[in-house]
């Protein structure tokens, strides 16, 4: 089940590959997270000294939680593998690609957040996904009034 999704982050890139991460937070947070008080379209992924981690992403401060609040724009770190960091900073570092947060969820209990490995669209292939996508929906809207005449 999602918690949080960044929808715009498909609009934006071409996401060529999806990586699973867990997430390190502390206790009010997974509570927070869990009540869907998250938040991922202005975060962003890095690669900082063999770490992944997030910034900028928010989690609002649980509410009964009044003795332990934390910054709620604070830098996350994500768990990967050696390997699958490796992998990762390789491909960052060829150029146009970046990471891009693109869903929170709860897998077995534990704080998930799925990853992509993106490319920037250029403003044409935005235009043309959306035109792609109209006519698809007139499409669809014409096929279905044909078989409500019929």
């Amino acid at each position: 089940m999602s918690v949080a999704s960044n929808k715009k982050a498909f609009h934006d890139y071409f996401i060529e590959d999806k990586i699973e991460a867990g997430i390190v937070l502390a206790g009010s947070e997974v509570k927070s997270v869990r009540a869907g008080h998250v938040s991922i379209k202005e975060c962003y992924v890095r690669i900082k000294n063999g770490e992944v981690i997030v910034l900028n992403m928010y989690i609002k401060n649980y509410e009964y939680s009044k003795a332990f609040t934390l910054e709620e724009r604070r830098t996350r770190k994500l768990l990967l593998h050696k390997k699958e960091i490796k992998k990762l900073f390789e491909k960052v570092t060829q150029a146009g690609y970046t990471l891009v947060p693109l869903n929170i969820y709860f897998k077995g209990g534990l704080a998930k957040m799925e990853i992509g490995l993106a490319k920037g669209k250029k403003l044409h292939d935005k235009r043309e996904e959306i035109a792609k996508k109209d006519a698809q929906r007139d499409m669809a809207r014409a096929f279905k009034e044909k078989n409500n005449m019929s």
